[in-house]
């Protein structure tokens, strides 16, 4: 049998590997640039040019408007010109200036670079014809909801020129913010050209990529087409980003001699240090002292109308770079390490006195190494945060294997050590196996190896494409005593079995329809103490999305609850414990978002325990000019029990407004309220950004209370106000 399957991945492996597509050698630089958009210098004329061709909405056929890509570069820089012609110039769209924007309303062109060559991760660079630069990386060959992370940024430069004729691009891009890996001589790296024309929802792109897997297809590493560089070498920059920090923090503090609150003020004054330092081409340290992110915007609010905890994205730039070698999926939005449990404790921020960081690879291993000292605060003490990771890839460049230790250690001697291995495996195709096995050990346990009681394990096979007949379908059991104290877990000691079957369409040119997939959702949680059931849900689905960029879909869903205990929606209404069977159906649609305005709307509504609920989310944006967007959205929440005289009605609006002087100056404003808790939070950003590295913020945040006079002794109308100055300033040496 061992040998049946070592022939068989080795044969499969042959196969994958027999479809690479074919090298690009791309020209070395003769001659000198300006960076100015125009791309004219006599230098471009033996630059490497790429083929380029639409995606959507008729893949594979010519585009519609003339695209010229070309790229050269020198021992330092990868120099990338677009010529993205107009037949109509006047309908260009450019809906921001603002540093890391990126949505479909404009016009943009970018590339996605594989910079390891593991088809799986790239970092991407993108612009639009108003000049702001745009950096992100892509994770999980793009096999995501949203499969990129826009919180990462580094060193580069574009330059942008709108004409007659259309529009035109310059990118500048150090190697050494690539990274990458060198071998005889050559640096082989994916790349993905991408080009969008708002007002038609097209895009071109180079190499061909089929839509298979819906609108990230163009993003995929795996299906980049390799380029090749020689006489580049390794450079090891040094850069030393130290940054002040001043302002005044006011909070209300509750004096029970005198029945009042009573203001205190805490004058700040900070200062820290950032250090990131290569020691090869494809492995940088990073050391941080001090660490602050009073810049980070507010989380958005929500609301939690189940008995598990709410998931928040990660913001803060330093956990960012190359995060996802950090990746421990164990389900759904489960992890292993989940980086906000380092310096935040109820989305509150904790002092973190320093750490230090490496990522990268070693030969054909990636490396991830993390820890990182937090302040003793309340009941909970000084900790040390600790991770290291290692994958390589095995039988294919698609599928790989790896390990993970995180370890938490408190002062006070607690401590939470997980260690795991997990592996993706690429069956053939697009079917795929993922693995994990985790197992926890820590103080107050009873920390046996050989038992399942502190020990994870998940098994998923899927098929990865929108088309055709595809299954998800896991397994999953989490023992009584396995406590990711890194992670994120949303129950704890049951058995697990889903997901879903699908068929999708990918109709021909003449249809309005640009795919379409039918499917059937479906989950179950078992109690590992007695093997009943504790929840379970099916119900089937179809969504459609239409060449003009619109979506539209609906889903109706069977659930079961099975509840020990009671849980609280507020301290006016709760559910009861018991069994209970409800139904509930969601519509959802979405506008077009190629032009200046772009609206979703979703309604969610049904049976609910013993009462039933109302749902609507209603998003909307409008790019008034390159200067100046507006966004909104608001939810709303009912739920209702008749017959216990309970109900829970909440409203969550949330207004941006964002102001861009130019691509270096932006001012944010973001409001929203949230009537769960009476409140109302304000974080105002104006950011002044030169260069990458080069950053003054003017951050004002205030938390209202809306609801005072309810209360004795009546609450203060600010919970807290906080005004800072932060700037920072990188050296290179």
């Amino acid at each position: 049998m061992f040998r049946f399957l070592v022939y068989f991945f080795v044969l499969q492996s042959s196969f994958l590997f027999a479809q690479t597509k074919e090298q690009i050698t791309i020209a070395e630089l003769h001659g000198e640039i300006e960076l100015d958009g125009t791309s004219n210098e006599s230098a471009w004329d033996t630059a490497t040019r790429l083929p380029m061709v639409m995606h959507i909405p008729n893949n594979g056929s010519q585009p519609t408007e003339k695209t010229e890509v070309l790229l050269v570069y020198d021992e330092r820089y990868l120099y990338i010109a677009a010529r993205l012609y107009d037949s109509d110039p006047s309908q260009i769209h450019a809906s921001s200036m603002k540093r890391d924007d990126f949505n479909n309303s404009s016009d943009m062109f970018g590339v996605i670079i594989d910079s390891y060559h593991d088809r799986e991760n790239a970092l991407s660079f993108f612009t639009q014809p108003s000049g702001l630069r745009t950096d992100f990386t892509v994770f999980n060959d793009a096999q995501a909801r949203y499969p990129i992370n826009l919180s990462w940024n580094t060193f580069w430069d574009v330059a942008t020129k709108v004409t007659d004729k259309g529009w035109f691009a310059e990118f500048r891009i150090p190697f050494s913010s690539l990274r990458f890996q060198e071998v005889n001589g050559e640096v082989s790296m994916g790349l993905i050209a991408l080009r969008w024309i708002a007002r038609k929802s097209e895009s071109v792109i180079f190499p061909p990529i089929p839509h298979t897997w819906g609108w990230w297809s163009q993003f995929k590493p795996s299906m980049a087409g390799t380029v090749v560089f020689k006489g580049i070498h390794d450079t090891k920059p040094l850069y030393i980003t130290p940054y002040l920090l001043g302002g005044l923090n006011r909070t209300q503090n509750f004096d029970p001699n005198e029945n009042t609150y009573k203001p205190f003020d805490e004058f700040t004054r900070e200062a820290g240090l950032d250090v990131k330092y290569s020691l090869t081409s494809n492995l940088t340290l990073d050391l941080t002292l001090n660490t602050d992110f009073a810049q980070v915007e507010a989380d958005d609010e929500l609301i939690n109308l189940t008995r598990f905890s709410l998931f928040y994205p990660e913001k803060r730039m330093f956990f960012q770079e190359r995060s996802s070698i950090f990746d421990f999926n164990t389900g759904g939005v489960n992890r292993l390490f989940y980086s906000r449990r380092i310096g935040l404790i109820k989305g509150k921020p904790v002092r973190i006195f320093g750490g230090a960081r490496m990522i990268g690879r070693v030969d054909d291993w990636d490396v991830g190494f993390l820890d990182m000292q937090t302040q003793k605060i309340d009941t909970i003490p000084s900790e040390n945060f600790g991770v290291i990771r290692l994958r390589r890839q095995l039988f294919n460049p698609y599928s790989h294997v790896g390990g993970m230790i995180t370890s938490r250690v408190g002062v006070d001697g607690s401590y939470n050590v997980n260690y795991g291995l997990d592996a993706i495996i690429r069956v053939f195709g697009d079917d795929y196996l993922t693995l994990n096995w985790v197992q926890t050990f820590e103080n107050d346990a009873r920390n046996d190896p050989v038992s399942l009681d502190p020990t994870f394990m998940r098994l998923n096979l899927e098929r990865r494409s929108l088309e055709g007949f595809n299954y998800d379908f896991s397994f999953a059991r989490s023992g009584i005593d396995y406590n990711p104290g890194m992670g994120f877990e949303r129950r704890h000691n049951y058995t697990r079995f889903g997901d879903r079957f699908l068929y999708g369409w990918l109709p021909s040119n003449s249809s309005l329809l640009l795919r379409h997939q039918a499917y059937l959702d479906g989950s179950i949680y078992l109690r590992n103490s007695d093997g009943t059931t504790e929840s379970a849900d099916i119900g089937p689905g179809w969504d459609f999305a239409f060449k003009t960029g619109a979506l539209a879909g609906f889903m109706l869903k069977m659930n079961y609850e099975s509840l020990r205990r009671p849980f609280y929606l507020s301290p006016d209404a709760m559910v009861n414990s018991g069994d209970y069977t409800f139904y509930d159906a969601t519509i959802y649609c979405a506008s077009p978002d190629g032009g200046l305005f772009y609206s979703l709307l979703s309604l969610t509504a049904g049976s609910f325990y013993d009462g039933w609920n109302a749902n609507l989310n209603l998003n909307a944006r409008w790019s008034t000019s390159s200067s100046l967007e507006l966004s909104t959205s608001y939810s709303y929440y009912l739920v209702k029990f008749p017959d216990r005289n309970q109900k829970f009605i909440a409203h969550v609006p949330r207004v941006r407004v964002l102001y861009m002087f130019n691509t270096d100056f932006s001012a944010t404003t973001f409001a929203q309220y949230n009537s769960a808790i009476d409140g109302i939070i304000l974080n105002v950003r104006i950011r002044y950004n030169p260069r990458e590295g080069n950053d003054l913020y003017l951050v004002y945040n205030e938390d209202f209370n809306t609801n005072r006079y309810d209360f004795m002794p009546v609450l203060p109308f600010s919970n807290s106000r906080a005004i800072l100055v932060k700037y920072t300033y990188t050296f290179s040496m």
